[in-house]
């Protein structure tokens, strides 16, 4: 039954109001402030993961090097070692430690804040240090 005069009809919305707005911007942006850092730690672990690689890597080099020349690398390049992208060795340094010849290497990566180093095979150790 229609009225006179009522003209109430339902009204479509074509869209999300502000307040619908305002709360996923806030929950993504919580979501986003949870996320990067953890991001960022992942990333600094694996930079550190591949400088760990590349010393344990030049430490296999230098045992075939010595077997091969019965003496140890005088460098990475000697050794037919190729870092990873973004690693250097700072340092490699024929030592002898305790009356066994050795060598002390020092690597890091472009994007971390942690350096390596090793004196091999007199300890054989592998130590992490901060740049700073």
């Amino acid at each position: 039954m229609q009225t006179i005069g009522s003209t109430f009809e339902a009204r479509r919305q074509n869209g999300f109001t502000l307040v619908e707005l305002l709360i996923v911007t806030v929950i993504i942006s919580i979501l986003a402030a949870i996320g990067i850092p953890q991001f960022s730690k992942t990333k600094e672990k694996a930079y550190d993961a591949a400088v760990m690689s590349d010393i344990k890597r030049a430490q296999l080099a230098a045992e075939n090097y010595f077997a091969a020349n019965l003496t140890y690398p005088a460098s990475e390049i000697d050794a037919g070692v190729i870092p990873s992208s973004g690693v250097t060795f700072t340092r490699w340094q024929l030592q002898t430690r305790n009356g066994i010849p050795s060598i002390h290497m020092h690597a890091e990566h472009a994007q971390s804040t942690h350096y390596y180093h090793s004196h091999y095979p007199a300890e054989g150790i592998l130590v992490q240090r901060d740049i700073n």
